[in-house]
């Protein structure tokens, strides 16, 4: 099969840009060829090429406007290369990458992954609703990544063709020397770990808040950067927590699995359907790290961390209930024991890139078969 991944931007920043690089590096693994056609988030265009085949074609943007590059670029090359693939995968939101693909004149299988609804740009939604309808009626198949995405209000007429695909991910790489210096730095602590940009969706206020009720030998690291540090640095203080809460700043990969196996809990207090999955969530699991998430309505977060299984979910917005449920999770050795296990039991079970890797070809196979080619 020749497969194109179309959608978002490169370098790679997100989790949906994260999925696109995961199934094109996978798909080239299994002896698939599949590209990956993008914005170039710096403006100037440019092609990875890929270690075990396939490229990225990152090209021209003008612009990033509300989290969409602005690129007709994108629109010229893809109506020139389309006779190349045989499946065009597209990668929503992206306003940008259902323009190019209503004007490529592509008359294959598409295949739309719909890994979130367009929430907070409301004029932008307004403007784009047409081009998402013609989207969702032009697929011959809705990837969701949670069960919850099949009742999202834009699929109401097109469930029939919905599929949940979890996204997956590769193994954690081993603990680097950072662990032991956590260890060194903090004992006799436990520690609750959370990482993510410092925004309001994110509810690390609620988070910061929670350790008012926790007891002295509970500490906290905020990894991540972004606009809210001075504001949380100020709840910090005024809480009195200033040796106990921690704002570590960015976090490099390698050392990520070294912070979660530190960890006696990973904390999700996001607040806001924004947050639609969770991808953290699978490196807590598959580093066996249980996991208190918030009980979002309408994203797949409470779902990847299924309550008394890999962790606990409360409602969000409310820190004393995120800190009874660090303490139901930590109250002994044997109790994080189990759903240490559970967490990374589940993890094997769903969340990992070979699975998904397995599912998207099984659908690609389905889709073909139906169409002739």
């Amino acid at each position: 099969m020749n497969l194109l991944q179309l959608g978002k931007f490169h370098p790679i920043r997100g989790g949906v840009e994260k999925v696109m690089l995961n199934l094109t590096e996978g798909l080239n693994e299994r002896g698939h060829h599949c590209d990956m056609l993008c914005a170039a988030e710096g403006g100037k265009p440019y092609t990875v090429e890929l270690d075990h085949g396939g490229r990225i074609f990152a090209v021209r943007s003008l612009a990033k406007i509300k989290a969409t590059m602005i690129s007709p670029a994108m629109i010229l090359r893809l109506r020139k290369i389309t006779r190349n693939y045989d499946i065009i995968h597209v990668h929503h939101p992206d306003p940008m990458a259902a323009l190019a693909l209503r004007l490529s004149g592509f008359r294959g299988p598409v295949i739309l992954h719909w890994h979130a609804d367009i929430l907070r740009q409301r004029k932008l939604l307004r403007l784009v609703g047409p081009m998402l309808r013609w989207l969702v009626q032009r697929a011959d198949c809705i990837v969701t990544t949670s069960p919850v995405y099949i009742s999202s209000p834009w699929l109401t007429q097109a469930r029939e063709k919905c599929v949940c695909v979890p996204i997956g991910i590769d193994e954690m790489p081993e603990p680097s020397a950072k662990l032991q210096e956590l260890k060194q730095r903090f004992p006799d602590k436990k520690i609750i770990f959370a990482i993510g940009r410092l925004v309001s969706y994110k509810g690390f206020e609620f988070l910061i808040k929670s350790f008012v009720y926790l007891p002295e030998n509970y500490v906290c690291i905020i990894g991540g950067t972004g606009p809210l540090k001075e504001q949380l640095s100020r709840l910090i203080d005024d809480n009195g927590l200033s040796d106990r809460v921690m704002l570590a700043g960015y976090i490099d990969d390698r050392d990520l699995s070294a912070y979660f196996c530190a960890s006696s809990v990973f904390c999700l207090s996001s607040v806001e359907r924004t947050e639609a999955f969770g991808v953290v969530q699978l490196e807590a699991m598959a580093c066996a790290t249980p996991i208190v998430a918030t009980q979002i309505e309408g994203s797949g977060v409470p779902w990847v961390n299924a309550d008394g299984v890999s962790g606990l979910n409360v409602p969000p917005r409310r820190p004393d209930l995120l800190a009874d449920a660090i303490l139901k999770i930590t109250a002994d050795p044997a109790t994080r024991a189990t759903y240490s296990q559970q967490a990374r039991e589940r993890f094997n079970s769903l969340f990992t890139k070979k699975l998904m890797i397995d599912h998207i070809i099984e659908t690609y196979i389905k889709h073909i078969s139906q169409t002739g080619l």
